[in-house]
C-alpha cells in the first residue's frame, strides 16, 4: 500500500498538469470534470506526501514552513489572476479570501488537530512561548490588515487611502520576515515538538536527491491543485447560485482547497502525537497568508482597475475578535484538551455558516 502511494505521488503531479493545460480556458464535459475532480484529490494527497519528505529532510520548524508558504505564493498568484480578469465582487476577493484563510487555519486546522491529539493522548501539549508568538503576529496582521480599513477616513468606504495601504503593506512583509527569523533561526527551539516523535520521525532522513525530487513534486501539486480549483471555479459559482448562496462563498470553497495539503499534513502530524507541527503549520500558513498577500496585492493594486475593499464587516469582526480571544485562553497553558478543540471547530463551524447564510 505504502509502495503504490509511493508510485502514485510521483506520477500524479506531472499528470495534474498536463491535464491542466489541456483543459484551462475550455469548456469541457462532464465526464471530463470527473477527472479534473480526481486529479484534484490526487494532487492535493500527493502534495501532503512531498512536502512530508522534504520537511523531514530539513528538520522542524522549517519543514513545516515550506507548506505554507508554497501554498501561500500559489494563492496571491491566484487572487492577482481573478482581480486582472475583473468581474463583480473582485474587489473584496483579497479580503474574502485572506480572512477565509485566517478563520480556517486559526479554528478548522488548529480545532482539528488539537481533537486528533486528544483523542489519541487525552492532552495536546505544546510549547506555549513558540505558539503564542505566532498567534500575536497573526492577531496584529489581521488588525492591521483587516480591521483598520473599516475604521479608517481617508478614503471612502472600507478601503486604505495610498499611503495607508504602504504603510499595511511594508509592515505585513517585515513581521513575516521577523517571524520566520525568529521561527527558524533565533528561537527556533520554540517551535520544535515537546513529545517525543515516533519510529517514523526517527527514521534516516531522505537523501538529498530525494527532497529535491520531492520540492519539485510538492511545487508540482501545489499548482495543480490551485489550477485544476480555478478550472472548477465555474462550476462551484453554478453550483453556489443554484444553491442560493451568497456568490463570497465561492471564495470560501476556493479556500478550503487550497488548503487540503495543510490540513491533511497538520492531521497526521496530530496522530504521531506532534502537535506542535501541526500548530507551525495552521498558525504559520495564516501569517504567510496574510504577510505575501497583503504587500503583493498593494503593488498589484498600482496597475489593477477598480477599488481594493480590504476592511472586514462587523460579523467579520465579530469572529476575529472571538477567535483571538479563544486562542490566546488555548495557547496559554501549553496544553489543551478536547473542550479547546471543540470551541475551536465551533468558531470555524459558524464562519462557514454565517458564510453562507450572513
Amino acid at each position: 500500500m505504502r509502495t503504490l502511494l509511493n508510485r502514485s505521488a510521483l506520477v500524479l503531479p506531472p499528470l495534474a498538469l498536463v491535464v491542466l493545460g489541456a483543459v484551462w480556458g475550455r469548456e469541457i464535459p462532464i465526464p471530463v470534470e470527473v477527472v479534473v475532480v480526481a486529479l484534484l484529490a490526487g494532487s492535493v494527497l500527493a502534495a501532503v506526501h512531498h512536502a512530508e519528505i522534504v520537511a523531514h529532510r530539513v528538520g522542524e520548524p522549517f519543514g513545516a514552513l515550506i507548506l505554507a508558504v508554497a501554498v501561500t505564493v500559489i494563492e496571491v498568484g491566484l487572487i492577482i489572476t481573478l482581480m486582472v480578469t475583473g468581474g463583480s465582487g473582485t474587489e473584496t476577493l483579497a479580503r474574502d479570501t485572506v480572512f477565509a484563510a485566517v478563520m480556517i487555519t486559526c479554528n478548522g486546522i488548529v480545532g482539528l488537530s488539537l481533537l486528533v491529539t486528544a483523542l489519541r493522548s487525552h492532552v495536546a501539549v505544546f510549547n506555549a512561548e513558540g505558539t503564542g508568538a505566532a498567534l500575536a503576529a497573526v492577531v496584529t496582521l489581521a488588525t492591521l490588515s483587516l480591521v483598520l480599513p473599516t475604521f479608517t477616513t481617508s478614503a471612502p468606504g472600507p478601503q486604505f487611502a495610498g499611503p495607508q495601504l504602504a504603510f499595511a503593506a511594508v509592515a505585513s512583509l517585515a513581521l513575516y520576515a521577523l517571524f520566520v527569523i525568529v521561527q527558524n533561526v533565533r528561537h527556533r527551539e520554540n517551535f520544535l515538538p515537546v513529545s517525543d516523535a515516533d519510529e517514523e520521525e526517527h527514521a534516516a532522513p531522505p537523501a538529498p536527491r530525494q527532497a529535491y525530487i520531492s520540492l519539485v513534486l510538492l511545487l508540482a501539486a501545489l499548482v495543480s491543485v490551485v489550477g485544476l480549483a480555478k478550472v472548477e471555479s465555474g462550476t462551484i459559482e453554478a453550483g453556489v447560485a443554484r444553491a442560493g448562496l451568497p456568490q463570497s462563498f465561492v471564495g470560501v470553497v476556493i479556500a478550503v482547497l487550497i488548503l487540503l495539503p495543510e490540513t491533511l499534513a497538520a492531521v497526521r502530524n496530530a496522530r504521531r502525537d506532534l502537535v506542535q507541527i501541526s500548530l507551525n503549520l495552521a498558525l504559520g500558513s495564516a501569517i504567510a497568508s496574510i504577510g505575501l498577500t497583503i504587500p503583493a496585492i498593494a503593488a498589484a493594486s498600482i496597475w489593477l482597475e477598480g477599488p481594493l475593499v480590504l476592511g472586514l464587516g462587523a460579523t467579520q469582526i465579530v469572529l476575529l475578535t472571538l477567535t483571538a480571544g479563544v486562542g490566546i485562553l488555548t495557547v496559554m497553558p501549553g496544553r489543551a484538551t478536547l473542550l479547546q478543540a471543540a470551541v475551536h471547530l465551533s468558531i470555524c463551524a459558524a464562519f462557514l455558516f454565517l458564510a453562507a447564510s450572513p
